[in-house]
């Protein structure tokens, strides 16, 4: 049985559809990272799995039971899931502990074991410390650690998180992350995590989904999504990405022989072709310095383990990663080679 089911969902705000037939389904256990960007209908596809918005069509099913259509509507409360909100959504009345001990409570657990459940888990997030403070005397970050706090302490088979690490720095978001994936390992919850992070996706992710405009456009393992995308916008959106032109020559069993510019070379590739002219995604890791193609260093980025470089090349501008410090400057002549390749539909950019 799946732990959700999203059928043919499609949701209208006003005369517009932000969702347009989503069909979504998380195995019990199951982590599906949902990439978009803002405005791709991510934060109004969990607020109608979570019952706050109603579709106009389609529907969701929780662990076996409908609790969404345009004809039915299980309230909030009583649909069994942990919800991490943008905006925090906490009782200003209530202390960090009395907040994540409140679902305990709920559930009929004694005022003792509630706390001392709610304090174990402020802890593994960093915030024991602040149990008796509100959430105005909390930081936006302290604030965001408490929601995940009392989302989980739910013990639900379903948590839905958007953009859970928005407001922490990156020390803290790495924390979090790793006590995420400890609960819910311990819990064995399904969760599907809404981010814009593709990091984030990616390292927390069984699968990921890609929204663009209310629809799911790419869905599938993370490294199958990042070395294969449907569109350039996909591959953007995933990771740094350049697009390079070039005449198809010759196909092989995984491999081709294409021109760039002047220069022919050998390529792994693992798409098919849809004619002579190619439009290649090439990812930074995908290509190297030294090499017999040529090209001109437009910009170098020192990021300590690596660095970037932006090279002009006879068929476009392509981005190389190297390991170490900076070996070419602006303006500098190198040589470089391509080893690996992803064909896109023609007309990419």
């Amino acid at each position: 049985m799946s732990a959700l089911q999203c059928l043919a969902l499609t949701v209208e705000r006003g005369s517009t559809e932000v969702l347009r037939g989503i069909d979504l389904e998380l195995a019990p256990g199951e982590v599906v990272g949902l990439l978009g960007v803002s405005g791709s209908g991510k934060s109004t596809l969990l607020g109608t799995i979570a019952g706050f918005v109603r579709p106009k069509a389609g529907e969701v099913w929780l662990q076996g039971r409908m609790v969404s259509s345009p004809r039915r509507s299980v309230a909030p409360e009583r649909r069994a899931l942990g919800v991490v909100f943008q905006g925090t959504a906490l009782w200003p009345h209530m202390t960090a502990g009395e907040t994540v001990a409140y679902p305990l409570r709920r559930q009929g657990v004694d005022r003792s074991r509630a706390r001392a459940a709610a304090l174990e888990l402020l802890d593994k997030l960093g915030v024991g410390a602040l149990s008796e403070r509100r959430p105005a005397e909390l930081s936006g970050g302290e604030q965001q650690r408490v929601a995940v706090a009392r989302a989980f302490a739910r013990g639900a088979a379903v948590h839905l998180l958007d953009e859970p690490t928005a407001h922490l720095d990156a020390a803290h978001r790495r924390r979090l992350l790793d006590v995420l994936a400890e609960i819910r390992a311990a819990s064995g919850a399904a969760v599907l995590h809404a981010t814009h992070d593709v990091e984030e996706a990616m390292s927390m992710a069984d699968r990921l989904a890609v929204l663009r405009a209310g629809r799911i456009i790419q869905a599938g393992p993370p490294a199958e999504v990042y070395a294969q995308p449907t569109d350039v916008e996909v591959a953007r959106l995933t990771g740094p990405a350049s697009v390079l032109i070039a005449e198809v020559e010759a196909v092989g069993q995984g491999c081709a022989e294409v021109a760039i510019g002047s220069r022919r070379v050998p390529v792994a590739v693992g798409g098919a072709f849809t004619g002579r002219r190619a439009h290649l995604l090439v990812r930074p890791e995908w290509a190297q310095l030294g090499g017999q193609l040529p090209g001109t260093v437009r910009r170098a980025w020192y990021r300590g383990a690596h660095t970037d470089y932006r090279l002009a090349t006879e068929g476009g501008e392509v981005e190389v990663r190297q390991p170490g410090p900076p070996v070419a400057r602006a303006g500098e002549n190198v040589t470089w080679r391509l080893d690996r390749a992803w064909p896109l539909p023609n007309g990419a950019d």
